[in-house]
């Protein structure tokens, strides 16, 4: 990855978890306050708020370079109000000397008496706060001095599984781990995470209808919709996906059709979930899995009433899409497909990229709900199927790209070159991305959890094969790429993630 020069005083675009980009200065710690173990990180107060964090430098953007680009994607009054901070800062010329207190600083910190004024309270911000950049001070409360250590109140959370804390145990609260955590511990599965989010709440028919404990939305600008939501599928993404939705303040009811998965099944059938809820989603790992969700026994289509609305998230082709939409509206309901772009780890941010087709005003229905898995979101004009042919060509891409960056790092090393190096190299140039770093990075180490399954991008590439050939098509990269996946395969890769593909070349 690209390295980032930056030092005390720096504006700087900060990026915490799930949250957008967000402009900030670096400054410097408190004394007591350690700095997080592992990679490079710098404190950062955030303009508009009176919230510090540390910030991994992979996060951090300077200011200036990316003021355009961070303007464009992200949108609200708060984020607004930041960036007027920050240009009222530069004009007032607080950041010509960066890095040192300004005469100004000193005389705030004295009462009119010229006697030194008690430092107000430091908030320091984590990953998963329920909201770190709601309205705090007024832009004429930032300044660059740094409060003295005796004022600094950490807000400190409950143990999380999956870290372990670097100070004394502290009171639980389930809602939020603290930033300053070392990750050596293993992290939990993503059910064990959900289900220590929720409060179940037993409804007349047996099923369980699911809520999160602090509905309140984490994000100011999103006002959950009413209507009560049925998801069908709690696998790498489809868990992610339930999590966001219940931290923006949705009521979900859950079922998922892995029976022995702890914690999963919630709901008794795929039927009951839809005729309880108004939208229903679902996310399988294939078209065989998604038909038997709603033609097989007790499945969707047996709890499907006019009106209901059904949302397919999975990575499927459009013929079973189209073969399901038409099951569906045959009995009155509408219907949407709307599968997404990313992997657990985007999932778990909210960071999707969604793709939709069908339905327009299902897609209306859903805005709250998309809001809170992902960044963006595309309604694909014309018939339903647009959104799965589009999906299986962005995965038939990814999937060939990351089988080529298999080759070259294993071309690099039977050449006696470092594959270090070669990985350095890669990210300083044109093809830098978090993508790129985190697979090789992860090949270097040899960990390959899955963030997204080996064998559900072969599947995707399969899929889009099959697609170019319907339209007599020619796609010989993808499927190059596809015998290799399937070789990993037949190494028993299937389950790890799709960067195992590596171990198909030195075997």
């Amino acid at each position: 990855m690209a390295t980032v020069h930056l030092r005390i005083g720096d504006l700087v675009w900060g990026k915490l978890g799930r949250y957008p980009p967000w402009p900030g200065k670096i400054v410097s710690p408190p004394k007591d306050l350690k700095k997080p173990r592992g990679k490079k990180c710098f404190f950062v107060k955030f303009f508009g708020t009176e919230d510090h964090a540390w910030i991994k430098v992979e996060q951090l953007k300077p200011y200036h370079p990316h003021k355009e680009e961070m303007i464009k994607i992200n949108k609200g009054k708060r984020f607004q109000q930041a960036v007027d901070a920050v240009e009222e800062f530069l004009k007032k010329g607080k950041g010509k000397e960066q890095g040192s207190h300004c005469n100004s600083d000193d005389k705030k910190s004295t009462d009119s008496k010229g006697r030194k004024a008690p430092a107000k309270p430091m908030k320091i911000i984590e990953e998963d706060d329920e909201d770190p950049f709601k309205g705090g001070s007024s832009d004429k409360e930032l300044t660059d001095s740094d409060p003295e250590p005796s004022s600094v109140q950490r807000l400190v959370a409950g143990t999380v599984s999956g870290f372990k804390w670097e100070s004394s145990p502290v009171k639980d609260d389930p809602h939020f781990h603290h930033f300053l955590l070392s990750q050596s511990e293993k992290p939990a599965s993503s059910m064990e995470t959900i289900s220590k989010r929720l409060k179940i709440i037993e409804e007349d028919t047996g099923s369980t209808s699911i809520q999160a404990a602090d509905s309140t939305a984490l994000n100011g600008s999103i006002t959950p919709t009413d209507k009560r939501i049925g998801f069908l599928g709690l696998g790498l993404m489809g868990s992610g996906v339930v999590s966001n939705l219940l931290k923006m303040g949705h009521v979900v009811t859950v079922w998922n059709r892995t029976a022995e998965k702890e914690g999963a099944r919630l709901g008794r059938t795929p039927a009951e979930v839809v005729s309880m809820c108004d939208i229903t989603f679902s996310c399988v790992s294939d078209p065989k899995a998604a038909r038997d969700l709603v033609l097989g026994p007790s499945g969707v289509l047996q709890g499907i009433r006019p009106g209901k609305c059904y949302v397919e998230m999975s990575t499927i082709d459009h013929e079973t899409v189209t073969e399901l939409s038409q099951v569906i509206t045959s009995r009155g309901g509408r219907f949407l497909e709307a599968p997404v772009s990313g992997s657990q780890q985007v999932s778990n941010e909210g960071m999707l990229v969604i793709l939709a087709a069908g339905d327009r005003s299902v897609y209306e229905d859903c805005s709250s709900c998309f809001q809170a898995m992902g960044k963006t979101s595309f309604f694909l004009v014309g018939e339903v199927g647009n959104a799965a042919r589009m999906m299986l060509i962005l995965n038939m891409v990814q999937g060939s790209f990351m089988a080529t960056i298999a080759e070259g790092l294993t071309l690099a090393q039977a050449t006696g070159q470092s594959q270090q190096t070669f990985l350095d190299i890669l990210c300083q140039g044109q093809m830098a991305s978090s993508f790129v770093d985190q697979k090789c990075q992860n090949i270097l180490q040899g960990n390959f959890k899955p963030d997204y399954y080996l064998k559900h991008i072969q599947k995707d590439l399969r899929l889009a094969i099959s697609m170019g050939d319907s339209v007599n098509h020619p796609t010989p990269m993808a499927a190059t790429a596809n015998e290799v996946y399937k070789r990993a395969k037949a190494l028993d890769q299937s389950d790890n993630d799709m960067s195992a593909v590596y171990r198909a070349y030195i075997h």
